[in-house]
């Protein structure tokens, strides 16, 4: 039975291997919720879309579903809320993995629709992050996230004093992340950051300006700690 599953499993993680100390009753579980799961993704064929191995968990709620675009083995842990009020959509790449109580928003307003938000292929993404997509957000292939991760890809104005800041309009530039990056639990990325490819951020660090590939970052603002390739 493990060796059966552990090909299924495969399509998705071609590395993939159960521990030899995992228990029948636990792989009997997880198994059911994995069947679950992919019953729940079938659920988009009701609006003429086909699942593509969709895994969704319990409550999963997906907004203007006509602009999202997703590969093979989407998987939305439960109460994702996704919402591709924007002007070019949401797009998942294959084997994406976004992490229970997330949000994937691009637009929360009507009168100023957002950009886009764009994941690469093989993209993990931990619990309750807020992936932002109003100026657009772009991850790049083989990222790995922590929990509670933020993008906030937009700023609000704030020069006259005699307005009311909601009231002064936004700015935005948008957010990319490079391939193969690592980025620890709480960590907040702001408007007009870019991320070099390879690059590290450690957690909870806050990360206000733009730095090159193999970077290993951290701190509130985020600074360079090294590089990966030398110190």
């Amino acid at each position: 039975m493990k060796k059966a599953i552990v090909k299924i499993i495969q399509l998705r993680n071609p590395s993939f291997e159960f521990d030899e100390a995992l228990n029948m009753a636990a792989l009997f579980q997880f198994v059911c919720i994995q069947i679950s799961c992919l019953i729940r993704g079938f659920r988009v064929c009701f609006c003429f879309r086909k699942p593509k191995g969709m895994m969704l968990g319990k409550g999963v709620s997906l907004f203007n579903i006509s602009k999202i675009e997703w590969g093979k083995f989407l998987r939305l842990g439960n109460q994702v809320y996704v919402s591709a009020l924007s002007k070019n959509g949401i797009h998942f790449g294959d084997n994406v993995s976004i992490g229970a109580f997330s949000r994937v928003i691009v637009s929360t307003s009507l009168n100023n629709i957002g950009n886009k938000i764009v994941i690469g292929n093989n993209v993990g993404i931990g619990e309750f992050a807020y992936l932002g997509g109003a100026g657009g957000l772009e991850i790049g292939d083989e990222c790995i996230v922590g929990q509670y991760f933020s993008c906030h890809p937009e700023n609000h104005n704030y020069d006259d004093l005699e307005i009311s800041i909601r009231h002064q309009g936004v700015t935005r530039k948008g957010i990319t992340i490079g391939k193969n990056c690592w980025i620890g639990s709480k960590a907040t990325i702001l408007d007009g950051v870019i991320i070099g490819n390879g690059s590290i951020i450690a957690a909870g660090s806050v990360v206000t300006k733009s730095f090159p590939e193999n970077s290993i970052i951290g701190g509130i603002p985020a600074k360079i700690i090294k590089n990966r390739k030398n110190d």
